[in-house]
């Protein structure tokens, strides 16, 4: 038998280390230990480093769901986003896992895929996990998942847009945001505007911005024209989106898209094209993505604070936990005009 695989089964037969073994590594008492991991503001930074190195040197895998059912809470927090290939939520969940984690918190994640129902089954099995807070990205569930969570006791935090929340809110105003580019875009001169979403029943979001864009050209006496696409924001579906503009809407002078992905993936169809941008045809978007900032010519677009977004929603989280009076349960991150060169 090879040495490797002597170790291997030496290891399995072990019983595991224990919080006890932990404690005496790093020269404290269990019960300091166990505070360490379930409340770790009450053990000074240098003890609790201790522990934790302490914990990697044996191997010391806490048993997370003992100490929830002892507790009635874990250390984790759910955090349910529709998507993890979009950009957008990474840049959100990041700003939340640096800010629970630096507190002595984990997520736990779960993707919806733009599917609420699908949200009400995962809102169901961490809420079983006992998570100490939830955090949502938008504020439309289904009537069962949102009587779920107003029925909870615990921190429910909903990001992206504002509204009427259950409980915590940190996002932005999509409708105005929508009407910021279509001013914008009315400002610059022009006028045959194509709004250009893509499966806007799933991404409601893009429907509000659409709202605001539509309001903005209503109210200077324009028709607006919408395009929806198929499929969800991809560089090929912004490709697609400038084609069936240039089919079903050939006196278009600027489109304004739902996001950065869409918007660039038109820019760059266009030049392949050999169109000229925005002398032909001008192009805006959403998200302030760094993809858009890197071509040429620049994207315009509408830049949301995604990382600020989730720090600030996870310090209000926090502060709830700590019992600590939060008064502003309602906060917009707000949102900037980038102006590239591409209107």
């Amino acid at each position: 038998m090879s040495k490797r695989k002597a170790n291997t089964r030496q290891r399995r037969g072990s019983a595991q280390p224990t919080l006890a073994q932990v404690a005496e590594l790093a020269g404290v008492s269990s019960i300091t230990a166990s505070r360490a991991l379930n409340d770790p503001e009450r053990v000074n930074a240098a003890t609790r480093q201790r522990i934790l190195d302490a914990m990697e040197r044996i191997g010391y895998v806490p048993n997370l769901v003992a100490g929830s059912l002892a507790s009635a809470r874990s250390r984790f927090i759910a955090v349910v986003v529709p998507s993890l290939a979009n950009a957008v939520f990474i840049e959100v969940i990041q700003g939340l896992q640096a800010t629970f984690e630096a507190a002595g918190y984990q997520i736990l994640l779960g993707n919806t895929d733009y599917d609420i129902e699908r949200e009400h089954q995962l809102v169901r099995t961490f809420l079983g996990w006992s998570c100490s807070a939830l955090v949502t990205a938008g504020l439309r569930h289904t009537p069962a998942c949102r009587e779920l969570l107003a029925g909870c006791d615990r921190p429910v935090m909903e990001v992206m847009e504002l509204g009427e929340a259950l409980d915590l809110n940190v996002g932005l105003d999509h409708e105005e945001a929508g009407s910021c580019m279509a001013r914008h875009l009315l400002q610059r001169g022009y006028r045959d505007i194509v709004y250009v979403g893509a499966r806007m029943g799933e991404d409601y979001r893009a429907a509000m911005r659409y709202a605001g864009h539509r309001a903005a050209l209503e109210a200077a006496g324009l028709a607006p024209h919408l395009l929806e696409l198929d499929r969800l924001g991809s560089l090929e579906a912004g490709a697609e989106g400038l084609e069936r503009v240039r089919e079903q809407f050939p006196d278009a002078k600027a489109i304004h898209f739902a996001n950065d992905d869409l918007a660039t993936g038109a820019l760059l169809h266009a030049l392949r094209l050999g169109m000229r941008v925005p002398e032909e045809i001008a192009i805006a978007g959403f998200n302030g993505l760094p993809l858009g900032q890197h071509v040429t010519p620049r994207l315009t677009t509408i830049q949301s604070s995604r990382h600020t977004m989730g720090r600030l929603a996870a310090e209000q989280v926090l502060r709830c936990l700590a019992g600590e009076e939060v008064e502003a349960r309602r906060q917009d991150v707000g949102f900037t005009l980038l102006e590239g060169e591409s209107t």
